[in-house]
């Protein structure tokens, strides 16, 4: 399930549809949200690089910014997580901030 969820992410940043990235997250991270899991914050951050996006897209950039702030905090767990899916995470946040580049 995990990595369908990576692909479907990666795929909606991919075509711009940042909603349903955030949705392909939120289905894993949801029910873990409370755990103290450099891998479950990681998700969290990727959840909100999305939520950015969206804001972006909708003319809010000033929320996007702060959204975004929160991202890069959990951004720097990816060098402290443990997980089969680290590579994947390390080549969704060249895809993430590739798009942040282009967003600005």
């Amino acid at each position: 399930m995990m990595k369908n969820k990576i692909k479907e992410y990666k795929k909606s940043l991919d075509e711009e549809r940042f909603y349903d990235a955030h949705e392909a997250l939120e289905a894993i991270w949801f029910p873990r949200r409370f755990e103290e899991d450099n891998e479950v914050k990681l998700l969290k951050g990727f959840i909100n690089a999305a939520v950015s996006f969206e804001l972006i897209k909708r003319g809010r950039a000033k929320p996007a910014k702060n959204v975004w702030l929160n991202y890069l905090k959990y951004r720097q767990l990816l060098f402290k997580t443990n997980s089969p899916y680290l590579n994947e995470y390390y080549k969704l946040t060249r895809v993430i901030e590739s798009l942040y580049k282009k967003a600005h």
